[in-house]
């Protein structure tokens, strides 16, 4: 007893040491609230901040509305309906997740500008000389083109996974009572997957306060874009620490009324025996109109975007030094796989600690782990560089009895980075593990411990076998995010340190958007194996 006890407290201690870890840099932000505001932060907050909420907020309102109309039709049609190509479309539609908004953003432009493909073959083959402000995207309404195309797949793949495994009585009820299929969508479809609809759409709405590539190339005034331009335009600190806490600010807001949102009404099952939704075979003109739309989507969102890559890759083919390539791919593969190895890492404690704690705060403190993917990435830069400064400058006496003359070690190390990854993406790996966890129960860790195995070796000879499958998935789903992650990277990276996304990035930004090609095809074609990956081991999945 005294052992298990003594296991329990080692868990404890090693979950709460962690969670303080991912919490600590975020309570600089708040902190910060409070300093004495300088003359740019009066500047900003009398002349600027208005206008970043209102654009911030009118591209994550109509964002989400769009990502809504389009990931619901789309779920509902490849889970209710039968049509050709709907194998195809099941997965191939959340292949546009694997392009960032940002290569997106470049790439299209590139395809509709004055030099694009599209204004081109007008001009060369049917003597049209269009108005080019007709095709420039490279404002508002395109941004919100942009994140729709690219985020709209965490509305559908949610939703389609919820209403695929629905009690089939719900609809088959109402088509008895004589209700159309109109009528079925939203008096019934609607309500029951509002849980799901608004658990995807919170994602897209994080996914566009997080987003600075694609604001900053088409020059529109966000949080993001304030928050660089002020740290590194300005070089004020502290007023980059308040513009991150009113986004934070309007985050938890957003946040809140999600919760609400979730509230109220409730759906369930009055029985145990729940069937998948049965296919409707679609013929003629609506199989047609089904296929043709699922089509047009895939098509927009993923095809066009990489054969324009594939299109540059080969125009630009040897003009980026190959050393250069592989040496930024060497930089993502270090970063992100350290960053998702300790994450993982970490979860595995927390996790086990969730599952054998039989006290609330068991339940309650792992939950917290979650909130850092709900804060933009341009937050947690500036709360991850305003800890470690203030950790230089404590071990600073430290640095100069080893003979280092800089006061700032790691403030400027890799270490910074890998730090920001864990807190920004910790939420996807732990999900992973938790899930995991949930899946083998207790009944095989009980069963070893009383044969006298000790808790430790238990869990590597017990538990992570076990966990295979989640640790896995966990890896590749937090190393991929990683992988394409703007902020983080740009605020926090080594000087000189060049990762995939960064590079894209430069060379887009150096209006060098074919040479951007090389590292914008690693970062799709890595995430797009990855999601098919997945959707093999999801379908494979016993239920």
């Amino acid at each position: 007893m005294m052992r298990r006890i003594s296991n329990v407290n080692g868990w404890t201690i090693g979950s709460v040491l962690i969670i303080i870890l991912l919490f600590v840099p975020n309570l600089s932000i708040v902190t910060g609230i409070f300093t004495p505001p300088s003359e740019n932060w009066a500047h900003i907050q009398e002349f600027m901040l208005l206008g970043y909420i209102k654009s911030s907020l009118t591209l994550v309102f109509f964002t989400a509305i769009f990502t809504i109309v389009i990931g619901l039709s789309l779920a509902w049609l490849i889970a209710q309906y039968d049509f050709p190509l709907r194998n195809f479309m099941k997965w191939a539609l959340i292949l546009p997740l694997s392009i960032p908004p940002f290569i997106g953003a470049y790439t299209y432009h590139g395809i509709l500008n004055y030099t694009g493909i599209i204004q081109k073959t007008l001009r060369n083959q049917f003597d049209i000389t269009p108005n080019p402000a007709f095709f420039d995207i490279m404002n508002v309404p395109g941004a919100i083109f942009i994140y729709t195309l690219f985020l709209f797949p965490y509305v559908y793949m949610i939703t389609r996974i919820f209403l695929s495994n629905q009690a089939a009585s719900l609809i088959e009820s109402a088509r008895t009572l004589g209700k159309s299929s109109v009528d079925i969508f939203f008096k019934v479809v609607l309500p029951i997957s509002r849980v799901s609809i608004i658990g995807g759409v919170s994602l897209v709405i994080l996914e566009v306060l997080n987003d600075y590539g694609v604001v900053k190339y088409f020059g529109i005034q966000t949080f993001s874009t304030a928050i660089f331009q002020t740290w590194f335009g300005l070089g004020d600190l502290d007023s980059s620490i308040k513009l991150a806490a009113s986004l934070m600010g309007i985050v938890i807001f957003l946040l809140v009324i999600e919760w609400v949102l979730r509230g109220g009404k409730k759906y369930s099952f009055a029985s145990t025996k729940v069937r998948p939704l049965p296919l409707v075979k679609l013929t003629g003109k609506k199989a047609v109109i089904a296929t043709s739309y699922t089509l047009f989507i895939f098509t927009v969102a993923f095809l066009i975007p990489v054969l324009q890559l594939l299109d540059w890759f080969v125009l630009t083919f040897g003009k980026v030094p190959m050393e250069e390539v592989l040496t930024y791919t060497k930089n993502s593969i270090i970063v992100a796989g350290t960053a998702a190895t300790l994450i993982i890492l970490f979860s595995l404690v927390i996790g086990n600690f969730s599952r054998i704690t039989k006290h609330k705060f068991g339940n309650v403190l792992p939950k917290l782990t979650i909130l850092g993917y709900s804060i933009p990435g341009a937050v947690i830069a500036v709360a991850v560089v305003t800890t470690f400064i203030a950790i230089d400058r404590f071990l600073a006496p430290l640095y100069l009895s080893m003979g280092l003359d800089s006061a700032l070690i790691l403030s400027v190390s890799l270490v910074m980075l890998v730090s920001a990854y864990i807190i920004r993406f910790f939420a996807i790996g732990y999900n992973s593990i938790e899930s995991g966890y949930a899946k083998i129960g207790t009944d095989f860790r009980d069963a070893s411990r009383m044969l006298g195995v000790s808790g430790f070796r238990t869990f590597f000879k017990v538990d992570i076998p076990m966990m295979k499958g989640a640790i896995i998935s966990g890896f590749i789903l937090t190393f991929v995010d990683i992988l394409k992650e703007i902020p983080l990277t740009l605020i926090l990276r080594p000087f000189n340190y060049d990762t995939l996304a960064t590079k894209a990035f430069q060379y887009a930004s150096d209006e060098k958007i074919m040479e951007a090609s090389q590292a914008s095809l690693l970062i799709v074609g890595v995430s797009a194996i990855a999601i098919f990956v997945f959707h093999k081991l999801l379908r494979e999945e016993p239920e």
